[in-house]
């Protein structure tokens, strides 16, 4: 009988560990993380069209300059097509497919279809030769419009990238995210897969050769492009994330592994980033999934990685000598900004387990030791407080649970589908602002509690009550790992 105990008390011991004990229903969290992505879609909808209260829209995108960019994905509560964002929401689901698509279950089919409706528009927007489209609409005016997007009465403007004005950040993201997904769907659509690739290389190309910032060559008229996604840093990094991707994807071209290293050099601060904004941790945790792999390279240049990439978990561990974020009273990991914009840190932790395992490896941060199962802890408690275990008693993400928000930020969630209003809403009508959403957009994460873990459910505080489409992709990678962690990372 002992026995008997002591072998279920290891069991129970390492569920707990892996995070393995369902305290929340991580399969249904996982299809609405899912099923948000259509209630964001932009042009044409599908027949198999899901969150049938939203409609067609945008269908004229690109026509006044001869091009076609309808599709794509609206970034949040708003209706302009932002590339930048796109690009890195479309890389982060195709790393959360590649690495935890065994867990998806039957939700994979419907992860593919929302990578792919990114990608099928940045193919659009990357189609003409040294030109990248990367928004489609005017900031501020769009912002200054509740309007649904079946009824947009504001200018589509199109903006894009050229010779003469680069953006070398963008491209690089769009290349990552071609790159990742030519990955994807290697074996399941392989001429897909080799256009894509074929495209990232030369997205990357233009990028690399012409160097700039939209955020530097848009910057006026104000509003227009600016402040929206506009970064204030360097695109090395946004480069090196572009190049390592390619690395991957092109099964280990060291033109690319050349390129990556020469961008990463000057990348020796902020390694704790992880966002459309900042590549850094990032890059330095897709190293971790080449260590070790046949033709990629040797041990003594990924090391340098390895060693950023330590640094990056010491530096999200609360009981580390070198942490740069602290968490709230309830215990959410928070560094700035929105409190669930950091999920992408939170991913990156668990994909890092896996080489921590491969590796036999432990972390040290100063006199702290750090093992695997810490990281997969630190992330566990992430997700967990986004899903209700939190002070306020409630989950972030609409639709799950018997508690969440229900006065997002966001035009087509809050205004009557076309299905109940048919007639037109003009812009300046604000009527529905301040009222419950009649419109459930199901799977949508706000941004989050205040530092002191209370919520107001108010469409006016912007930053906590709007959803975005980069904040639910890491969710999607974290929500599918502790649905059922894949046999690699056990």
């Amino acid at each position: 009988m002992r026995s008997i105990q002591s072998f279920l008390f290891v069991i129970l011991g390492l569920m707990a560990m892996l995070g393995t004990v369902a305290s929340h229903n991580y399969a249904d969290a996982l299809t609405k993380s899912i099923l948000f992505f259509e209630g964001q879609r932009s042009g044409k909808l599908p027949q198999d069209q899901r969150m049938t209260w939203r409609k067609d829209s945008a269908l004229n995108d690109g026509a006044d300059i001869g091009v076609d960019l309808t599709g794509g994905y609206y970034d949040a509560g708003d209706n302009v097509k932002f590339t930048f964002p796109m690009a890195f929401t479309a890389t982060v689901l195709a790393w959360s497919v590649l690495e935890f698509g065994d867990s998806m279950g039957p939700d994979q089919h419907h992860a593919l279809n929302a990578i792919r409706w990114a990608t099928d528009f940045l193919m659009k927007a990357t189609n003409k030769p040294d030109t990248v489209y990367f928004q489609v609409g005017h900031g501020q005016e769009d912002h200054n419009c509740w309007q649904r997007p079946e009824d947009m009465d504001t200018p589509r403007t199109v903006f894009a990238a050229t010779i003469e004005k680069p953006s070398s950040d963008v491209s690089a993201e769009i290349a990552a995210a071609l790159a990742a997904t030519s990955i994807v769907f290697k074996y399941s659509d392989q001429a897909y897969s080799a256009t894509l690739l074929s495209r990232a290389k030369k997205v990357f190309e233009f990028g690399h050769k012409h160097r700039g910032r939209y955020s530097e060559n848009y910057a006026k008229p104000p509003g227009a492009v600016c402040p929206f996604y506009c970064s204030g840093g360097i695109a090395e990094d946004d480069l090196a994330w572009g190049a390592m991707w390619l690395f991957k994807a092109t099964n280990y071209d060291h033109y690319y592994w050349n390129s990556a290293v020469n961008s990463s050099k000057i990348l020796n601060h902020n390694l704790h980033e992880f966002g459309w904004e900042g590549k850094n941790a990032g890059i330095n945790v897709l190293v971790s999934t080449i260590v070790n792999k046949d033709g990629a390279t040797n041990k003594s240049d990924t090391d340098p990685f390895i060693q950023n990439a330590d640094k990056f978990v010491c530096a999200l561990m609360p009981e580390s000598p070198t942490k740069v974020v602290y968490y709230t009273p309830g215990g959410l990991l928070k560094l700035q900004g929105v409190n669930f914009k950091h999920a992408s840190l939170t991913f990156l932790l668990v994909v890092y387990s896996r080489f921590l395992k491969e590796a036999n490896k432990e972390i040290h941060c100063g006199h702290v030791v750090v093992k695997r199962n810490r990281l997969i802890e630190i992330a566990k408690g992430y997700v967990d407080y986004m899903l209700g275990n939190n002070p306020m008693n409630m989950s972030y993400m609409v639709g799950y649970g018997k508690k969440f928000p229900h006065k997002i930020h966001h035009r087509g969630a809050s205004l009557p589908s076309m299905d109940k209003h048919p007639a037109k809403i003009p812009c300046a009508n604000n009527h529905f602002f301040h009222h419950s959403d009649l419109n459930e957009l199901t799977g949508a994460i706000v941004g989050g509690p205040f530092d002191n873990d209370s919520y107001v459910d108010d469409r006016n505080t912007v930053e906590r009550s709007e959803p975005t489409t980069y904040m639910n992709a890491p969710f999607v990678g974290l929500l599918a790992y502790f649905n059922r962690p894949p046999p690699a990372y056990i």
